[in-house]
């Protein structure tokens, strides 16, 4: 069980760069294809917490990454890669510290749902 602060989904998808706008965000959890700890996500305003685990389906590939922490903005990508953790299957984990995330990190906008 999580436990914590909270933040609503399409927020924290938008703040930490995983979906290029709030309103994609909000499609995408909309969608009834995200899923927070293995339950079916079909609102935006579903509470995500640090180590919740989030994945969702990007076109063959599935997407997994566990939130690390809630930011309180949308900053630079550097500073918003450290909110997550990506553990996709396949690919090498990325690890969460800005050293790893400005070299080999995917793009945001790789990892949203198009």
């Amino acid at each position: 069980m999580v436990y914590g602060a909270g933040l609503r989904l399409d927020k924290f998808l938008w703040f930490a760069r995983l979906a290029p706008s709030r309103s994609n965000a909000q499609g995408l959890c909309e969608s009834r294809r995200l899923r927070i700890d293995g339950r079916v996500v079909d609102r935006a305003s579903a509470l995500v917490r640090a180590g919740s685990v989030l994945s969702w389906p990007r076109g063959d590939d599935i997407i997994v990454v566990r939130v690390e922490g809630i930011p309180d903005r949308r900053g630079p990508y550097v500073e918003a890669r450290q909110f997550y953790t990506d553990l996709t299957p396949g690919r090498a984990g990325v690890s969460a510290d800005a050293e790893t995330a400005g070299k080999d990190a995917p793009l945001p906008e790789a990892l949203a749902l198009a």
